[in-house]
């Protein structure tokens, strides 16, 4: 790609995107709300944007995920390890079957996509929060759940976490071990994805390289600022960025 001002001027746009995405990762999540539209305008394809931005926002997954990992834990007859063991292999098949979805198809999905994933983090910011002492389900009915929202994790992976966290309280986990195990789980179903992803050729390394540093520099400032923000009015900043997104890409459909 030549290094004209359009290049600059893209790559600039996608350091700032990605920046804030580590930003709000840390602070209240939806960061590829801001990764996915930065890469697309770069002139990639719905489903390589997809594909770079969750290889390029995979290390500040893990680092929040191994920050928490103490607090990690499983649910009532479903132990952790069952369900890393159900996130790796949910995650692996979200990635393939992203890779087999043609790239015109997936273009078209994407606003769907984006939809649920904005209509989800509302819901977890806003709605009616889970709780651990309502009725529980079963531990076969959450492995079940857990392995389908990890293959929407490794295909798409927005609002996962709020999904998670629904379904881990719901079965039982109180929601302090419920937040660390999430983190845990969405690192360990994107690890999957993105080795997937790495033997594919559909990773734009460049733009995945200047993403991932800037998301990663993003983290650290947006732990600092963790208990300095108003976390409610970022909350529905994340929101109005994907009600806008979600109308940006249904447009261009």
């Amino acid at each position: 790609m030549p290094l004209d001002s359009g290049f600059a001027l893209h790559t600039a746009v996608l350091a700032a995107a990605a920046f804030w995405a580590g930003v709000q990762n840390q602070l209240a999540g939806g960061g590829s709300f801001l990764t996915l539209p930065a890469l697309m305008l770069s002139g990639m394809d719905a489903r390589a944007a997809n594909i770079t931005s969750t290889v390029a926002l995979f290390p500040g997954q893990v680092t929040g995920g191994w920050v928490g990992r103490k607090s990690a834990s499983g649910t009532e007859g479903l132990s952790l390890r069952t369900l890393v063991i159900l996130s790796l292999a949910g995650g692996a098949c979200g990635a393939a079957l992203l890779l087999l979805t043609p790239s015109d198809f997936f273009a078209h999905l994407v606003p769907w996509l984006v939809l649920f994933a904005t209509t989800a983090f509302a819901w977890g910011s806003f709605g009616r929060k889970p709780s651990a002492e309502g009725p529980k389900i079963s531990p076969v009915a959450a492995g079940v759940i857990q392995f389908c929202i990890a293959i929407y994790g490794g295909y798409f992976g927005g609002g996962i976490g709020f999904l998670m966290l629904a379904a881990l309280a719901l079965s039982g986990m109180a929601m302090r071990s419920a937040g660390a195990t999430k983190n845990v789980l969405a690192g360990v179903m994107n690890m999957t994805a993105v080795l997937v992803f790495l033997f594919s050729g559909q990773v734009h390394w460049f733009a995945a390289a200047v993403a991932c540093v800037a998301a990663i520099l993003g983290s650290l400032i947006g732990a600092r600022l963790l208990h300095r923000v108003n976390e409610r009015a970022l909350r529905i900043l994340v929101v109005i960025i994907g009600i806008a997104l979600t109308v940006g890409l249904f447009l261009k459909a």
